[in-house]
């Protein structure tokens, strides 16, 4: 697996042209060649002694921190100290933050480590592991010798090269005094060091790689290559020797462990090694020159130079880029080593620097600050997200002070804000931020679903101060906010909570503080209805107010077709729960206003400007701890309409490509009245592209409540070819915008094919297709000339694959008859029995839609004829259905389904109790008649053709609810639940038994470690099957933190795998949220964790 910071990346035009004239130059910079003398036996035996001491590392980032992202990768260590188990390595793969390793000797033995010195600066760390773990491998540990440097050296770098267990790559050193290498310009650089350089080729893997003499001696540590040569990049090795002593001599034992310090001094500033030519360019004094190279050794070309200081450190104001450093502390200084051997030896002290600046010497004294003060030890997890202090890295990356509150990972709170990676955060909820703890304080105060201001600036915009509205999760997607602490004796990062127990977020009630009427039912059926007929109606009710005492108890139902009522705005006829006045503002005054901003519309049509004031704009966000049922994205926009508007409940109906999944969170803004308030999932359609929306109006005010309503529906008559018909819908300014159109197909039939992760798609639905319409983003309705909606204009996702490796998501709009919403609307108002769920407070029974769990599809009867289907059920079908002329056929049964096993691929659908069937809508009656017959045991009586013979088959039903799904477990960093619809769409589940489904996977976790990758099904942990969640967690349980678990899967095309993962318990404690529908609140639950962990 590659590493990204093994990959440098091609230097600035700037770096070029300083380094140019010296790169010319390097072979005389450099020591003398030594001629090497070695043959191929001396090689052998060297390579003999060192291989064993060589080890894969495989490292799992938990966290992103700092300068590196939470991941998986392989790398190389050696082992230093036999005795005392200690490894060396990169800094890059030793991490700044919390890290789980394993380290594997060339015997295939395994063992733990953990890390026990990272260094701030330089490109070095340590692991350390049990030396007694290793009981079948004679090795020994790899001799340091940083002076055998040289150039033409030859060297070998033995270790994890692109993955393989053992490379051995030959080399040569070009050079000694190479600029430390610049792998990004946001990340980890190492810098006031020089660096090696050889054209050994070392690629992703091989990062901490020894780079050995022919004497079996470490004389270097391999840390990165140029991607665009074959170009290596060496750690010399003297600042590690010091820093292992320091270790050996700290209380490093062999069977404890203590945390030793490393002192380590900084002045906050960067030196770069710049040649005599150019000092003089910068105003270096010729008999300064001439002393500098009188008492400096034989060869030296060069002097440091200042090439920036980061603000607020110890060198602000009295350093400046282009400062010649002569002499520190007396002793003229050329080099690094010599600069930091004095700054490690005086921290806290005073130091004298003499410099020249344009010709001028200056003395300045500055004070050495310890390095370890600067370097971040801990961090705040809130929300997914990673915020600690800024560390001198970024600080020098992004010219900021030190310490400042840095975003290393946004998370889902503060990225639903659009905070992003590398924002510091500046004030929050009205409070100046200066610090982590300043932070914590202020969200002690907060309560779920609190919405306060952020200001923060980024690197790349540092001038100006950005505001953002941040939203406290509503529910619990995450845990409670939790600080995490560096432990150097264990390794680990200890985690305690950041908030007492007292703080308003740990109250889990309503978000919005209403108090739950257990027990109570709305009574639907009593109901008073708030009229509006035309525009004129609206007009005289908005201009008005009228209170809701004074609205008649009726309930409008016209009858346009003979025989199909149309449900009209719905509002509760009880006690006012709002008092439609304010003491301050008043409300006709503020009603007017809106009424005029309206009126500036006029020579809009009568559909739009009825259609206007029940349009809502959402904004979806998903949180990806929560990416259930294949959603393809975290963010989502589109237009809904109110279609149910009372004292105590709104509804809005809106497209499935909108809000994909219950596990979201919904804020809506109203086009009639300039407010935005979150909404709830109450309702998802199982096969067609709608879901329900329920808000609260009174949290719209008694203003907006008054001027927002519902739209009049019209499921009849049906929309005809030739039809004309306005489409209106929302910009993103919530701007009104419409348009005549002409209606080509009223009942086209969808194809949508299944996407490469499954996720909801239309099948079996009959969408409307016109002539003109705004484009693939714009949605809203179609309503007739008087403003009543005929039909949902809303966004159908699908997937454009262009061959097997290559896809891309794309969406289309096409219109949902309004029928199908008004279907479920009756039966929500009526209360017909159903499921529970809190609504605002208030019990409300949702509906079962009765569905055959099959997948159609429409075959023209031109077709069906070359099949063998009679001439005679040609003409009953063209007699059913003289327009479509079509028969249904079946692509497929969804698994686990009543029908599956009777009805077959292919089958042709001619009947429902002998009636013909000639569209989906005859299957929805059919199985809707079902649930309206009592003593029916919910079967079909079809009559199919297939295979040349018409058979008459009993298939049964199945009833599906509105809620998708409900509960999700996260179990070592993947994301499981029951198979979604989707998956079973494709027809198969395991013959284990089903099995439990793996929706995503987390960065940095186990699963991400060992390869338990999404698309598959657990069937087995540990021999036991796994065919539900129950199962699957009563499984799970009983394994314990480290342990390694063997796991059998199946992926979706059925191929089975059993691999092993170790369970983290620590870092990854099983949890899982579940709905409640008596709260109404998405709970999250620990499953197992460590003692005194929060999951």
């Amino acid at each position: 697996m590659d590493d990204p910071l093994e990959r440098l990346q091609s230097e600035t035009m700037e770096e070029r042209e300083g380094s140019s004239m010296k790169e010319e130059l390097s072979m005389e910079i450099d020591p003398p060649f030594k001629e090497s003398t070695a043959t191929a036996e001396d090689w052998r035996k060297a390579l003999s002694m060192v291989v064993p001491a060589v080890v894969v590392l495989r490292t799992t980032a938990c966290r992103a921190f700092d300068t590196e992202a939470a991941g998986a990768s392989y790398a190389t260590g050696f082992v230093v100290d036999k005795h005392r188990g200690i490894i060396l390595s990169n800094r890059h793969v030793v991490k700044p933050g919390p890290v789980v390793a394993e380290a594997m000797f060339v015997n295939r033995e395994e063992v733990s480590i953990y890390p026990i010195y990272r260094d701030p600066v330089h490109d070095f760390g340590f692991f350390r592991y049990n030396p007694g773990a290793i009981q079948f491998l004679n090795y020994e540990e790899i001799p340091l010798a940083p002076e055998a440097a040289c150039v033409g050296l030859e060297i070998r770098v033995v270790g994890n090269d692109s993955g393989e267990k053992v490379s051995i790559l030959a080399g040569t050193l070009a050079r000694l005094d190479r600029d430390a290498p610049q792998y990004k310009k946001d990340g980890y650089n190492d810098f006031n060091t020089f660096y090696m350089q050889a054209a050994s080729g070392t690629k992703g893997g091989s990062s901490g790689s020894p780079v050995i003499d022919w004497q079996g001696r470490a004389i270097a540590l391999n840390a990165g290559s140029k991607s665009s040569s074959a170009s290596a990049f060496f750690l010399p090795l003297e600042r590690v020797v010091r820093a292992l002593k320091i270790l050996q001599n700290g209380g490093l034992s062999r069977d404890k462990c203590e945390a030793v310090k490393i002192p380590r001094g900084t002045l906050q500033a960067t030196f770069i090694h710049k040649g005599f030519d150019e000092t003089r360019r910068l105003g270096l004094k010729s008999e300064t020159e001439q002393m500098v190279r009188h008492a400096s050794p034989l060869g030296e070309t060069g002097m440091l130079v200042v090439h920036s200081v980061v603000p607020g450190g110890p060198a602000q104001k009295l350093l400046e880029p282009g400062d010649i450093l002569v002499r520190m502390n007396g002793d003229v200084l050329t080099q690094f080593l010599k600069m930091e051997t004095l700054l490690d030896d005086s921290v806290d002290k005073k130091i004298e620097l003499q410099i020249e600046r344009g010709g001028t010497q200056m003395t300045v004294e500055l004070m050495v600050q310890d390095l370890h003060s600067i370097t971040p030890a801990y961090f705040l997890d809130v929300s997914g997200g990673v915020i600690h202090p800024l560390s001198y890295q970024q600080a020098r990356n992004f010219r900021f002070p030190c310490g400042l509150v840095y975003v290393a990972e946004p998370g889902y709170m503060l990225f639903r804000a659009g905070v992003p990676r590398h924002a510091i955060i500046k004030k929050f909820a009205g409070e100046e931020i200066a610090s982590v703890e300043d932070l914590i304080s202020v969200l002690s105060g907060l309560s779920r679903g609190d919405r306060v201001p952020l200001e923060y600036i980024g690197h790349l915009d540092r001038h100006r101060r950005k505001s953002v509205l941040v939203t406290v999760d509503r529910h619990e997607w995450y845990a409670r906010p939790q600080i995490y602490t560096r432990d150097d004796c264990t390794g680990l990062w200890r985690i305690k909570p950041a908030l007492s127990p007292e703080s308003p977020m740990f109250y889990t009630g309503l978000s919005n503080g209403k108090q739950i009427h257990a027990n109570h039912t709305i009574p639907v059926a009593d109901e008073a209805v708030m009229e509006h007929t035309d525009v004129e109606v609206n007009r005289e009710l908005v201009d008005g107010i009228p209170s809701m005492d004074q609205v008649a108890k009726k309930r409008r139902v016209e009858d346009s077709s003979g025989d199909t009522n149309i449900i009209a705005n719905r509002c509760l006829n009880e006690h006012r729960d709002v008092e439609l006045r304010d003491s301050t503002i008043s409300e006709s005054t503020i009603v007017r206003d809106l009424q005029g901003a309206a009126s500036a519309t006029s020579k809009a049509s009568v559909a739009e400007r009825v259609i206007e004031p029940t349009l809502v704009m959402f904004e979806v966000h998903v949180p990806p701890s929560c990416m259930v049922d294949g959603v393809h994205s975290q963010h989502f926009f589109g237009t809904g309409v109110i279609i149910y508007h009372s004292v105590k409940m709104g509804l809005v109906a809106v497209d499935k490509n909108t809000v994909a999944i219950s596990i979201s969170d919904v804020m809506l803004s109203f086009a009639a009245f300039p407010i935005e308030i979150p909404g709830e999932v109450v309702f998802l359609h199982p096969v067609h592209n709608f879901a329900l929306i329920a808000y609260d109006p009174s949290a719209l005010g008694p203003v907006g409540a008054s001027v927002v309503r519902a739209a009049e529906l019209l499921p009849e008559p049906l929309l005809c070819r030739g039809d004309s018909v306005y489409l209106v819908g929302l910009s993103r300014s919530l701007q009104a915008t419409s348009r005549k159109s002409i209606v080509t197909n009223p009942c086209a039939a969808l194809n949508i094919g299944s996407a490469d992760c499954p996720r909801y798609r239309a099948t079996n639905m009959e969408v409307i297709e016109l002539d003109t319409d705004f484009g693939s983003t714009f949605s809203g309705v179609l309503a007739d000339e008087k403003g009543r909606v005929q039909a949902i204009w809303g966004s159908f996702s699908t997937q454009l694959k262009y061959d097997c490796n290559s896809s891309e998501d794309h969406q289309f709009i096409r219109g949902l008859p309004i029928h199908a919403i008004t279907h479920v609307l009756d039966k929500i108002v009526s209360g017909e029995s159903g499921p529970n769920l809190l609504i605002n407070g208030f019990v409300m029974q949702m509906p079962l839609i009765r569905i055959l769990d099959v997948e159609l599809y429409p075959t023209l009867l031109s077709k069906a004829r070359s099949f063998g289907l009679s001439d005679k059920w040609i003409q009953a079908l063209v007699k059913k259905d003289p327009v479509r002329r079509q028969v249904l056929c079946v692509k497929g049964c969804l698994a686990g389904s009543s029908a599956e096993n009777l009805l077959e691929q292919g089958d042709m659908i001619l009947a429902i109790n002998k009636e013909p069937v000639t569209c989906f809508r005859d299957i929805e009656n059919a199985c809707e008649s079902l649930d309206q017959c009592k003593d029916t045991d919910g079967r079909l009586n079809l009559t199919i053709f297939r295979q040349d013979r018409e058979i008459d088959l009993l298939v049964g039903t199945d009833v599906r609810d509105g809620n998708g799904t409900t509960r999700v477990i996260n179990w070592c960093g993947s994301i499981i639940h029951d198979p979604h619809p989707a998956v079973r769409a494709l027809g198969f589940l395991p013959e284990e038994g089903h099995g439990v489904y793996v929706a995503r996977w987390c960065h940095g976790s186990p699963v991400h470690r060992y390869g338990l990758y999404a698309l598959r099904w657990i069937v087995e942990i540990n021999g036991k099957p796994t065919p539900d969640l129950d199962a699957f967690v009563n499984v799970t349980k009983e394994i314990e933190d480290g342990e390694f678990v063997r796991v059998k899967t199946i992926h979706l095309n059925g191929k089975p795998r059993v691999l092993t993962l170790k369970q983290d318990l620590h870092y990854w404690p099983t949890w899982e949220i579940r709905f409640d529908p008596s709260s109404a609140i998405w709970r999250r639950n620990t499953i197992k964790a460590l003692a005194g962990n929060i999951a």
